[in-house]
């Protein structure tokens, strides 16, 4: 099927990224979460094409890329990201990453700076994920996620199984209509539960609390936290990175089950930052 916009880039031999780019003006780039795919941001490629570059990368492994055992990490993706930034000949961008997307923001930030950068957008993710500190923000304790690891992301069933309770229970409020949760579970399930496992690892033991420190004193961020962690959220996101600004809005995919209000929310980040 053709996809408005939709390109493929080559960041490694063989390894190509699915890139959807239209719209003119300012670039905006959207990086989904955890095995989620371009398709996730449809509504802010829609709202946000009338008056910016819209870009949003299926990372490698997600999506319609190449599906490939190589470089299922984020170090690696922070690497790819800047190679599509390269290629496309991105400036003075919007970096917007959503759940573990914001790893690949923030790895982008430890590899190359803040070139090509404008302002970032990290959507529901803690700089890190695991810590034994009380009061830190964190995706759960250690037993729970060594329990995900180990018993749910070791083969199709796991996965499917694993995504959809995450879906019901922490990434949409509402209670989905079939074909969306099906819609949803199958977009989640283009990257195989091998290559989930590896980012799942990946993603759980990544530190990045130096990058969003220095990020935040460098160009102007914002973190969109979900409801049910808000106040963990901001008291970390005031220790780690205190000049950042926060807004507070739904569950784990606020963008796309509250899109429009999630769309007024970044509107004013975006002309607050050009000032």
């Amino acid at each position: 099927m053709a996809v408005s916009g939709g390109k493929y880039v080559e960041v490694d031999p063989g390894v190509e990224l699915f890139v959807q780019d239209v719209g003119k003006g300012d670039p905006i780039v959207f990086i989904p979460g955890f095995t989620f795919t371009t398709e996730v941001f449809s509504k802010q490629v829609e709202h946000f094409s009338k008056t910016n570059r819209v870009i949003a990368i299926d990372p490698r492994s997600h999506g319609r890329s190449t599906v490939t055992v190589h470089g299922n990490d984020y170090v690696t993706h922070g690497t790819d990201l800047g190679k599509v930034l390269r290629e496309l000949d991105v400036e003075n961008a919007v970096l917007a990453g959503w759940s573990f997307g914001c790893l690949t923001v923030w790895e982008y930030v430890k590899q190359f700076g803040f070139e090509r950068i404008r302002s970032l957008v990290l959507i529901d993710m803690s700089p890190k994920s695991l810590s034994v500190n009380d009061g830190d923000w964190t995706e759960g304790p250690l037993d729970e996620i060594g329990a995900i690891y180990n018993t749910y992301l070791r083969n199709p069933q796991g996965h499917r199984e694993f995504i959809t309770s995450y879906i019901t229970q922490v990434m949409v409020q509402r209670k989905l209509r079939e074909e969306e949760l099906a819609w949803l579970v199958g977009e989640s399930l283009k990257t195989p539960y091998y290559i989930a496992a590896n980012l799942f690892a990946s993603g759980m033991f990544s530190d990045y609390r130096e990058q969003a420190r220095i990020a935040s004193e460098t160009v102007p961020v914002l973190n969109v936290v979900a409801e049910h962690w808000a106040d963990t959220a901001k008291a970390f996101i005031e220790k780690t990175a205190p000049r950042s600004k926060v807004a507070v809005l739904g569950g784990h995919m606020m963008f796309w089950e509250h899109s429009e209000k999630f769309n007024e929310i970044l509107e004013q980040f975006l002309s607050e930052s050009r000032k």
